[in-house]
């Protein structure tokens, strides 16, 4: 478990270490001319203790930490900023609290259907528990891309890549939109908390066929497209031919027998479905000649 540590200010130790430096040169070279083994040995010793509280100084940048343990046991984490000392026997491991980009390559899976697809995310993260990073996983930066990943393999697996083939389907990978981010994003959460990691933001940044079936799916699209707007074509024209029929009955305009309503709605349908605008043929005798 994480635990923050606030050690010395390094300030003091600092001016110590300089004392100490200039000490240990005017203790050398007064010994050695002087002829006194005694001050080169204290100019020594000044100088190891000058490496000595030199190696406890340790400065700390903006959302950084340093990860202390003591001859492998965890001391702590600081993730206070500036300059501090702290024993210098401690082994650091430095650590950055920043949030991160990681711009998943793009992958080549099966959906739910098991239609090849391709699928590629981007994930804002960030360490949010130093020890876990630390010491519960084997290189936690390498730990976040393979589990991203994993996460985003089984994401397409779990969801069709739309409706096409499952009409039932509640959310699909193409119009799952928010829905499809927020359940990428909990399993990324569910993962990478082992290594105390946080997850921001997750969101899909390709989804395509596969190229090997991009012709085919497009042309089933636009089958499928053209089905549509010809079925809501043919209910608008019967509504219409509906309501001139009506009208005609109505305000006795004309009066029609089944055989001339069964030509009048072929004529109206003819003309309102039609691809092309109908090239209007007068008819100077009657309906049966």
């Amino acid at each position: 478990m994480e635990k923050i540590v606030k050690p010395l200010s390094g300030f003091l130790a600092l001016v110590i270490s300089l004392v100490l430096f200039g000490l240990s040169i005017f203790l050398v070279i007064s010994g050695a001319s002087n002829n006194n083994p005694l001050s080169v040995i204290f100019g020594v010793l000044s100088f190891v203790a000058f490496v000595f509280f030199l190696k406890g100084l340790m400065i700390i940048q903006p959302n950084h930490s340093r990860v202390l343990s003591f001859f492998g046991k965890y001391v702590g984490t600081v993730k206070a900023n500036g300059l501090f000392f702290i024993n210098p026997l401690y082994s650091t491991q430095r650590m950055s609290l920043r949030s991160e980009n990681l711009q998943g390559q793009t992958l080549k899976v099966n959906d739910k259907m098991g239609n090849p697809i391709e699928i590629g995310a981007v994930i804002v993260w960030k360490v949010g528990d130093t020890y876990k990073a630390a010491f519960d996983v084997e290189r936690y930066m390498e730990y976040v891309r393979i589990q991203s990943e994993a996460a985003v393999r089984h994401l397409a697996v779990s969801f069709p890549y739309d409706n096409l083939e499952d009409e039932k389907a509640e959310i699909t990978l193409r119009d799952g939109g928010d829905n499809v981010n927020h359940i990428l994003e909990k399993e990324l959460t569910d993962r990478l908390s082992t290594a105390g990691i946080v997850v921001q933001e997750a969101r899909i940044s390709h989804l395509a066929y596969a190229s090997e079936i991009a012709g085919a799916m497009l042309q089933r699209q636009q089958a499928t497209a053209i089905v549509a707007a010809r079925a809501k074509i043919v209910e608008g024209a019967v509504g219409m031919v509906d309501m001139a029929l009506k009208k005609l009955s109505a305000e006795n305009i004309v009066e029609l027998d089944d055989e001339r309503k069964a030509a009048m709605v072929s004529n109206l349908m003819v003309v309102l479905c039609g691809e092309k605008a109908a090239q209007p043929i007068l008819n100077a005798g009657t309906l049966y000649n």
